[in-house]
């Protein structure tokens, strides 16, 4: 990635960008046995202890992939955008690159905040300084359309040398990360607009905007909190990013944030374009990714096509078929991401077992008539909080609410509450927690019941979390 100041007059404090992506479309052909095999897995997919590339290692971590003063043939989006951000121009060409050093985020993000070390001191003046300039520019676009910025807790699992988990916690996420990713999205947005402004056709990552009953769900739980959504218009990113907004540092934050979580509809790959909901965008694709989506690499045959760049660009019979691929792809997407969560649980499980007895801070993750779900704080590991461990009391369910009352004590579950629980059990096979209520420290003081012994099967249940890792 590359930013410079533009030097045209007639656009002041604006900025010229480069994305270069690894030029994928080159080495693997439509309807290649190559390419045959990356359609049909669809996509990489990503366990603590391996991954499953949608590509052979010899391209993904060779040929395709970038070393410091080696040449790495490249599709690049050259960008122009205004002093707040909003794209300007844009056209793809393809390129030889050449990086000039490997870096971590860590790295750059330490060189940013004015402590560079021997490798990122001489990238300060013409990489890193302009590359933290650009983002703040772009960032202020993302803030003025409205995104909505979700939290979703990202955790990470560390492998230890003898195989077994050796670190479970939350994934940090630095300016570092935020910038690149804001240069991707740009990338992304300039890719789909160069489709949909010649109409060439490709596939395009969609988010559509609430089902009418989810809306309508969401709708009657703010309406608690005095909030009103738009109504009889269609509603915007912004709407709800406002909603955010009111509640950022309150105790209802969580509750709010989770809500619309869940009330959000899912992105899918569709060759037909009707933008992006959750980033606030009538047009966005897929385009900084090809080595392990392959979504992304249909984008760059489409604009290998389009601007005239070589022979290997989106063919006739990929084009009449783009609808099945992005059907495709979306499923294959969906499946990965529910290998991830699985591998994952089962990880967790396994490193928890050896915990149990113990005493942790968690929240509730999710509220049925069968009891809690609750996410830990420190390990964002997800279990069940039996209805049978709670105190004595007949508990009323209020789906719309996402809480528990009980009926005598009054006392309220609901949704990103905050517990202290205890660890009953954990089955590294079924990759399943169960916990009861910490016996000390109640809020209420209320008596903790008796739980039957564990191993029970009506307690061998698994959390199904309705969103994994934030995915554009």
């Amino acid at each position: 990635m590359h930013a410079e100041k533009d030097s045209d007059p007639a656009n002041p404090g604006g900025w010229k960008l480069i994305v270069a992506i690894a030029d994928v479309a080159h080495y693997v052909h439509a309807s290649a046995p190559l390419d045959r095999e990356a359609y049909k897995r669809g996509n990489s997919v990503y366990f603590p202890d391996r991954v499953v590339p949608m590509l052979p290692e010899a391209l993904s971590n060779e040929l395709c992939s970038l070393k410091p003063h080696v040449d790495r043939a490249c599709l690049a989006a050259h960008l122009v955008v205004d002093d707040k951000g909003e794209l300007l121009r844009f056209h793809f060409t393809r390129a030889l690159m050449r990086s000039a050093a490997r870096l971590t985020y860590e790295q750059i993000q330490k060189a940013a905040d004015g402590a560079p070390d021997e490798t990122t001191t001489p990238l300060m003046d013409k990489v890193v300084t302009p590359l933290y300039q650009a983002y703040a520019v772009l960032l202020g676009a993302r803030k003025k359309r409205g995104t909505l910025d979700l939290e979703v807790q990202e955790n990470y699992i560390r492998i230890g040398a003898d195989g077994k988990v050796a670190h479970i916690g939350p994934r940090e996420r630095l300016d570092a990360h935020k910038l690149i990713e804001e240069f991707m999205i740009l990338a992304n947005v300039a890719a789909a607009s160069a489709l949909q402004e010649k109409g060439m056709a490709g596939l395009y990552r969609v988010h559509d905007v609430p089902s009418p009953e989810k809306l309508e769900s969401l709708r009657a739980f703010l309406k608690g909190f005095d909030i009103n959504l738009p109504v009889g218009k269609q509603l915007r990113s912004i709407d709800l990013a406002r909603v955010l907004e009111k509640f950022i540092g309150s105790d209802h934050a969580p509750l709010i944030n989770e809500v619309m979580l869940r009330n959000q509809a899912q992105a899918i790959y569709s060759a037909d374009n009707i933008g992006h909901f959750g980033l606030a965008l009538a047009r966005y694709a897929h385009f900084t990714s090809p080595i392990r989506r392959y979504a992304d690499l249909v984008v760059h045959r489409a604009l290998i096509r389009l601007y005239k760049l070589g022979e290997d660009g989106l063919s006739d019979p990929e084009r009449a078929k783009l609808n099945e691929t992005g059907e495709h792809i979306s499923k294959t997407e969906r499946r990965a991401i529910e290998a991830e969560r699985e591998s994952n649980d089962r990880y967790t499980s396994l490193y928890l077992s050896g915990q149990v007895g113990g005493i942790f801070e968690a929240r509730i993750s999710g509220v049925t008539r069968s009891g809690l779900f609750v996410r830990l704080k420190e390990t964002g590991a997800d279990g069940l909080l039996p209805m049978s461990s709670l105190p004595s009391d007949y508990y009323m369910h209020d789906e719309k609410h996402h809480r528990l009352t009980g009926k005598s004590s009054g006392r309220v579950f609901q949704l990103a509450g905050k517990l202290r629980v205890r660890l009953v059990e954990a089955d590294g096979v079924r990759g399943s927690l169960r916990f009861m209520l910490a016996e000390d420290k109640r809020e209420d003081g209320a008596p903790q019941r008796k739980l039957s012994k564990p191993g029970g099967r009506q307690h061998q249940h698994r959390r199904r979390r309705p969103h994994g890792r934030k995915k554009h």
